[in-house]
């Protein structure tokens, strides 16, 4: 009978995937791509509150739950939950499987020494604890509960008793895993592609110029890998800047999109004045990037930038990296003798605080409803699009934002960079 278990491999305390499970610090993006083709995937979010609590991918078929960081949507903990299910290595030698129980003296034999055992009353389970590496023991098979000296306190360290069988275990970077952090985002996750660590919006007075982009991109190829670095670059695009110009900047996009109508030109003042173009708009799509680009069809220059916030609970969440973008705000204030005030927008602002800064819009909201086709549903619901300082700010039903996108009159290049120059905003 063909076994259908899955084989995972420790490293230095690290998951090196043997066909499933990535190491700490992939993106949500990344391995819900790697695990496309797992039939037994659940995602656990908290769609109101999405920042305050990890995005879990369980895979429930292998036992395995992979837990996201919120607010950067990179890998923190691999849990591995039901060891029935998994074969594990270290080091190339199995220390489960069906043949080999994970007992504690077979973790013993396998990892070495490390501190005694801390053990939690509340969940009834024994911690071994390693360097970015976690075993759980549980209590309720053995016989007779230990025994406690009056004034220790919990969680208390003890000798765990022979024999103690492993629950769960957590992979995870650091020597704790209540205060891990999801790592940098490793080598690996590169291929070629380019990721942004901030996206800073250019404006002036009169709203958006463009985008200031801070890069991220590794070395690839053949014999690389190994000594490859990650190395950051700054470049910037801007309204009125060309195929050309854009491409020389941030490379080939992953998809180019061909408007096939202009749905929000009923909002426009004058719809029936406007000439029906003989070409359609196009998007460069940068999914890595968090951010999609449109092109006008006749000119071929940059007018419109849009920025993806990625949450959960949204129609397109987990097609775009998150863009950690930030939006400076000139505020004044009322009277003779006050001063403007630099506020910052950002990725995890919500509407009732940007309304807060930019006041309430005049006009109702446009309800936005997607769907795949005509006859699908969308089980997400409706956002609402709303337009300030030449912005529009698409909201989801908790409050956050699910994308901004940015617009103005098409300028040239030079006209752009002039002005962004000239600005300190």
């Amino acid at each position: 009978m063909a076994s259908c278990f899955t084989n995972v491999y420790i490293l230095n305390c690290n998951v090196i995937d043997s066909a499933l499970t990535p190491p700490p610090g992939f993106s949500f993006l990344s391995v819900a791509w790697l695990c496309t083709g797992c039939s037994s995937l659940k995602t656990a979010v908290k769609e109101v509150t999405p920042l305050s609590h990890d995005l879990i991918l369980n895979l429930t078929q292998d036992g395995i739950k992979l837990l996201f960081d919120a607010t950067n949507q990179r890998l923190k903990v691999i849990e591995v939950y039901d060891l029935s299910k998994v074969k594990l290595k270290y080091c190339g030698v199995h220390f489960n499987s069906q043949a080999i129980a994970p007992t504690i003296e077979q973790i013993d034999q396998s990892f070495g020494a490390t501190h005694p055992g801390v053990y939690n009353p509340a969940e009834q389970l024994f911690h071994l604890n390693f360097r970015g590496l976690s075993f759980s023991f549980q209590l309720e098979s053995w016989n007779e509960a230990p025994k406690y000296e009056p004034g220790l306190t919990f969680p208390a360290s003890m000798q765990i008793p022979h024999g103690a069988m492993v629950k769960r275990m957590h992979i995870y970077t650091g020597n704790n895993l209540q205060e891990t952090r999801a790592p940098p985002m490793p080598l690996a996750c590169f291929l070629g592609n380019i990721y942004a660590e901030c996206v800073d919006v250019l404006r002036d007075g009169a709203g958006p110029l463009g985008l200031k982009l801070r890069l991220l991109a590794a070395g690839s190829g053949v014999g690389v890998m190994a000594d490859a670095k990650v190395r950051s670059m700054d470049r910037s695009i801007f309204f009125g800047d060309s195929c050309q110009d854009v491409l020389g900047a941030l490379g080939s996009p992953h998809k180019v999109f061909y408007k096939s109508e202009d749905k929000m030109k009923i909002h426009s003042p004058s719809p029936h004045k406007q000439v029906p173009s003989k070409c359609n708009d196009y998007f460069f799509n940068f999914f890595t990037l968090g951010v999609d680009i449109l092109f006008d069809s006749t000119t071929h220059l940059v007018k419109k930038f849009v920025l993806h916030t990625n949450y959960p609970g949204h129609y397109n969440f987990n097609i775009y990296h998150r863009c950690d973008f930030r939006i400076p705000l000139i505020i004044k204030k009322e009277g003779a003798d006050s001063q403007a005030e630099d506020c910052i927008l950002t990725t995890y602002s919500k509407w009732d605080q940007i309304q807060e800064l930019l006041g309430h819009p005049m006009e109702k909201p446009v309800v936005l409803h997607r769907s795949s086709s005509a006859n699908n549903t969308n089980p997400f619901g409706s956002t609402f699009c709303f337009g300030l300082q030449r912005m529009i700010f698409e909201v989801m039903q908790n409050n956050h934002i699910a994308s901004v996108t940015l617009y103005g009159a098409p300028r040239t290049g030079s006209q752009a960079r002039a002005e962004s120059s000239g600005s300190s905003h």
